[in-house]
């Protein structure tokens, strides 16, 4: 087996759950956050920063790879593992939210996707084949299939047709499959119409994949919507592989998203706040640039105990920002992943001491209220 997926015990109120997950490169605790490391890095942090808070998942991207430096040569580096220094586990999206991004660059039929690149403007190819066997070369421990992910809104019969080409692409990626030592996931597509959701978690689970991702989902829609399709899907997938929950990184909705049984999760969000001066903490988000801060000496979170709120001030991190050195963004991503990191253990302990529930209904509201507005 490509992976190993083991439940240790599941929540008796809801469809919680603790497990772990084990590739070639390490066992992951879940349910967990991955930092997303789309072109072979998680943007101002090296592997050693990672590693030294506990990540053992994070996430490259097959559509950026392709684009810069190139999967050959990659590959000639002896895979994305090797070529990015990192020794932990590697799970690779196929690019499909990213060609559902470029809107009019490019073009989706039934072979693949036609694009124009967002770089230099010349134009691709990707076929379901082509895509399995890039990730294929990048030696991922996790791939995924090349799925079509329809905006929000959408008319019912565009997710429709949305659903039925990603269960024939799925299909197709399956059969060009060549690696026994990387697993292959599937993506739920279908919106937020929940038959649809339905239809494509059945066609995908008669397929049998090593795991299942909902995609799709944080594209725009009400969070209390994307909850209510998580509700509605996740009980249609086996209960015995992973549920990952693509794009989806704010507090409220990672707590939400365990609840409903969601194992992996990933987002750009904390890292992409963190260069903008935008931290997570355990009252909110607080925007270090303002300038109420420019003579606070506190840390960035009193509760926190990340090496940036042990050693680093919020004025100090101010001034790094107000003169644009390059470490105010470090210190800020690395302590919203630390953040995320301690997020995510505190929901592991309150499960592995049966009290998940308990852990939900006190923090649920808190952490609404503090970060509702954004997914």
């Amino acid at each position: 087996m490509p992976i190993e997926f083991k439940i240790a015990g599941n929540c008796p109120q809801t469809a919680a759950r603790i497990g772990e997950l084990k590739t070639a490169h390490g066992t992951i605790q879940t349910p967990a956050f991955m930092p997303v490391g789309t072109q072979g890095t998680v943007k101002a942090l090296t592997v050693g920063e990672l590693d030294e808070m506990g990540t053992a998942l994070i996430l490259g991207n097959c559509y950026h790879l392709f684009l810069r430096p190139g999967i050959e040569l990659i590959a000639r580096h002896g895979g994305l593992h090797r070529f990015m220094n990192w020794n932990g586990s590697i799970l690779t999206d196929s690019g499909g939210f990213q060609v559902f991004s470029l809107g009019g660059l490019r073009k989706l039929d039934d072979r693949g996707v036609s694009f124009t690149s967002h770089i230099d403007g010349s134009k691709h190819f990707l076929s379901p084949e082509r895509v399995t066997r890039l990730q294929n070369m990048l030696g991922s421990d996790i791939a995924m299939v090349l799925d079509q992910c329809p905006p929000y809104p959408a008319e019912y019969e565009e997710v429709k047709e949305a659903v039925r080409r990603t269960s024939l692409w799925a299909g197709r990626c399956k059969s060009a499959h060549l690696r026994k030592d990387q697993a292959l996931f599937a993506i739920i597509q279908g919106g937020v119409y929940n038959d649809l959701r339905r239809r494509s978690a059945t066609e995908l689970v008669d397929m049998d994949f090593d795991g299942y991702a909902l995609g799709g989902l944080s594209v725009g829609e009400p969070k209390n919507l994307m909850y209510e399709t998580l509700y509605g899907t996740v009980p249609e997938l086996p209960r015995d592989k992973v549920h990952y929950l693509m794009g989806v990184g704010s507090p409220d909705a990672l707590l939400e998203g365990v609840r409903s049984g969601i194992d992996i999760f990933d987002c750009v969000l904390p890292t992409r706040i963190a260069r903008n001066g935008r931290v997570m903490t355990s009252k909110g988000y607080l925007p270090i640039r303002n300038s109420i801060y420019a003579a606070d000496l506190s840390p960035l979170d009193e509760a926190c105990q990340c090496p940036v709120c042990k050693n680093y001030s919020r004025a100090y991190i101010r001034h790094l920002f107000n003169a644009n050195e390059i470490l105010g963004i470090r210190l800020t991503t690395y302590h919203n992943l630390y953040y995320l990191d301690r997020l995510m253990k505190d929901i592991r302990k309150a499960l592995s001491e049966n009290r998940f529930e308990k852990f939900y209904q006190e923090m649920s509201p808190g952490l609404t209220k503090m970060y509702g507005g954004v997914v």
